[in-house]
């Protein structure tokens, strides 16, 4: 009886794991960005994302402290990086970024003032698989991800400086 209740268990995982590669292979898994991700899809890549940012941004602390002068710098790094993609002060999309699926947060409107400036820095060095959000590592300094980082999560609350340059931003270039 335990045999067979093995046998079978081995069987269906087989056929499960045949079937799953012969769908993706031949397809079936549809990589377009012009059709959004299904339930499934998008719970494990969520999913994915949420733990591997809890685990790989445990013990950030940033190195800078959110000065004039460091979100100013923000504000100016974000312009030539972000905004194309996550939108200016306006908080309405470019047309590049109502391409992109998933949708890139429009940070005016959807912001992550609520992250922690370290998740922040995180995404920005790393990026996000499978979305458009590229890995800066490779093309800014860490001192420039940290004041984007900082810039993101204090957007709401701006010092001057700061705040009338990020209100000259809008969307699209």
């Amino acid at each position: 009886m335990t045999k067979g209740l093995v046998v079978g268990f081995v069987t269906a995982l087989v056929i499960l794991m045949v079937g799953g590669y012969v769908f993706i292979t031949t397809g079936g898994l549809y990589a377009g960005q012009d059709v959004k991700p299904g339930n499934l899809e998008t719970w494990g890549a969520k999913s994915s994302l949420r733990a591997t940012i809890r685990r790989n941004a445990e013990g950030l602390r940033s190195p800078l402290q959110p000065t004039e002068d460091n979100l100013a710098a923000g504000v100016e790094l974000y312009d030539t990086h972000c905004r194309v993609c996550h939108g200016g002060s306006d908080g309405i999309a470019s047309p590049i970024a109502k391409g992109l699926t998933p949708n890139p947060p429009q940070l005016a409107k959807d912001g992550v003032e609520d992250d922690p400036v370290e998740t922040s820095y995180w995404k920005i060095a790393h990026g996000i698989r499978f979305t458009g959000m590229p890995a800066f590592r490779e093309s800014l300094s860490d001192r420039q991800m940290w004041q984007i980082a900082l810039f993101a999560s204090h957007m709401n609350a701006l010092p001057p400086r700061a705040q009338r340059t990020w209100a000259t931003q809008i969307a699209a270039p």
